[in-house]
């Protein structure tokens, strides 16, 4: 089973499912997502900064999550993000890089950039992977 395939028949959870993310590359190397904008939006029409965090966070989770392998799971416990610049419309796209990946833990970068490639978001999350009681997948 391709990491795609193994991310598509997991599914991401209700809430990334609701603000539209959708997976087009899935690696233990670099997993890639888009969100739109539109729907994502605080008042004043930027897209939430708390929507590049969901995104973020999705993707590396996700991503840890392949890492650890059947009869283990990842589990966030800390993630930051540095906004640099809003995006109005459109989609953006998160980049998941490996920063560390280890027996226990976990760290990616996810860099998300706006239609015209400008990054927006810098986030950085770190998962605890540990085992599933009776090594249940």
């Amino acid at each position: 089973m391709t990491g795609i395939e193994w991310a598509t028949a997991r599914g991401m959870g209700a809430l990334a499912e609701k603000m539209g993310i959708e997976f087009t590359e899935f690696t233990l190397e670099r997993s890639v997502a888009t969100m739109p904008v539109e729907g994502n939006t605080q008042p004043v029409g930027l897209l939430h900064g708390g929507a590049y965090v969901v995104l973020g966070e999705s993707l590396g989770s996700m991503a840890a999550n392949l890492h650890a392998g059947p009869g283990r799971l990842a589990v966030g416990v800390d993630i930051n993000a540095t906004h640099t610049r809003s995006a109005t419309s459109g989609i953006v796209t998160g980049v998941c890089t490996p920063l560390h990946l280890g027996r226990s833990v976990t760290v990616h970068e996810i860099v998300v950039s706006d239609d015209q490639g400008r990054r927006c978001s810098t986030i950085r999350i770190t998962n605890m992977i540990k085992d599933l009681p009776g090594g249940a997948s």
